[in-house]
């Protein structure tokens, strides 16, 4: 595996791109776990303003290294109905991959590599992934093939198409892991243990944790007026639940990650059908140095706030979640009339849980004009059952289902 210095030439592209960014600065950084259940890990000195800033950075490597190569999962999901790799063609050349650290720090990177070559010897790969945010100026830019990321912001997007006169296309390689910070995880909604509440739906999260709005983004960042919705919508007190008794007047006191991160996108697409307005009382939490040097997780300190807080609702991650934590998740249903989901290994991995997350490569296509062929030949075999058997072993990210390998080998023709 070679992984790739950053080149020059590329530089005006990826502070271009950095800034485009500003929305979602945390990327995939935002989602690391804590080293210990007080929330703290020590670093060496104190650190303030931008040296701070890149303390966090470092201790986020060190957390990460924890866990990129270990298995979180056992779990042996049979895999015989999806489709086995068989080559369409043979190819050569260079593969140049930018974006997630995520893939190469794991195995399932170098294991696709070798993999592939097996079937293309006069393949070589050529890595760039310092973080999810290189992937758009990577393909932009030209100087990525591929481009391995979450799904792609607005500046993202807007980047890309502005230089590039198109939208970039891209297929999932994977479903986003129950409890793995990092690995794309899925979102649970938690309240106080002391709480009578055991389920919402996505109108619901969506009057709970947001606000009237003019309108909203569908999935490729089109403005829909359609898509808004009066303060008559919004749900502040937890009688507007049905809860009775003492709980009927009783605030809701919301609480979530900083909105510069990009976990809450999952709930504005999902729930907000595009909105990015935000209940006003919102409390947020992010990363920070304290004075004394010690490094504070976000999802840790709003885990233990609301453990004292039995009006307290939150989205927070369930690799979080420890026994002394005075909280629990709430099932979800996709609308009103259909079933609450219980968030497990299981119900990420098939979908059914509605907040489930996947990760994703994009690439360059020029609407009317084939794929490269070797872009495309490794797309087809990231969707075959030898690669997502090796996503399986790592035990982080999630296999794909057949159904969901289906859409994307349909997006590749």
């Amino acid at each position: 595996m070679k992984l790739r210095s950053i080149m020059p030439g590329v530089a005006c592209a990826l502070v271009v791109a950095l800034a485009a960014c500003a929305k979602a600065p945390g990327g995939e950084d935002a989602q690391a776990p804590a080293a210990a259940s007080s929330g703290t890990a020590p670093v060496e000195s104190p650190q303030s303003g931008a040296e701070g800033a890149v303390a966090l950075q470092e201790a986020r490597a060190e957390r990460l290294k924890t866990r990129a190569t270990r298995a979180f999962y056992t779990t042996r999901w049979d895999l015989g109905d999806l489709p086995a790799y068989a080559p369409k063609q043979t190819v050569s050349g260079t593969l140049r991959i930018w974006g997630s650290n995520y893939l190469t720090d794991s195995t399932v990177g170098g294991r696709w590599e070798e993999e592939f070559r097996k079937h293309h010897p006069e393949v070589t790969f050529e890595y760039y992934t310092p973080t999810v945010l290189v992937a758009s100026a990577g393909l932009y830019s030209g100087e990525a093939d591929i481009g391995v990321s979450r799904r792609f912001t607005f500046d993202e997007i807007l980047a890309y198409q502005r230089v590039k006169g198109h939208h970039p296309s891209k297929v999932a390689f994977a479903t986003g892991s129950y409890n793995v910070p990092g690995w794309n995880p899925a979102l649970g909604i938690y309240v106080h243990r002391d709480n009578p509440l055991r389920q919402l739906t996505l109108e619901q999260i969506d009057g709970i944790f947001g606000a009237e709005r003019t309108g909203g983004y569908d999935e490729n960042f089109v403005w829909r007026p359609e898509r808004a919705r009066g303060p008559e919508d919004n749900i502040r007190t937890w009688g507007e639940l049905g809860l009775t008794g003492e709980w009927a007047d009783k605030p809701i006191n919301v609480y979530g990650l900083n909105l510069k991160y990009h976990q809450q996108l999952l709930i504005e697409q999902r729930a907000f059908q595009g909105g990015n307005k935000w209940n006003e009382r919102l409390r947020e939490y992010a990363h920070y140095m304290r004075e004394d040097g010690t490094n504070v997780i976000s999802n840790v300190q709003l885990l233990e706030d609301i453990s004292s807080d039995r009006y307290a609702i939150a989205y927070s991650n369930e690799g979080y979640i420890k026994p002394e934590h005075r909280v629990r998740k709430l099932a979800l249903a996709e609308h009103e009339g259909a079933p609450y989901v219980e968030l497990t290994l299981d119900t990420v991995r098939d979908r059914s849980y509605p907040l489930w997350d996947e990760a994703y490569l994009y690439f360059n296509r020029e609407p009317g004009k084939p794929i490269n062929p070797l872009v495309e030949e490794y797309l087809r075999f990231v969707l075959s059952r030898d690669a997502q058997q090796i996503v399986m072993e790592d035990g982080k990210w999630l296999p794909l289902t057949a159904e969901v390998i289906a859409e994307q080998l349909e997006a590749l023709k």
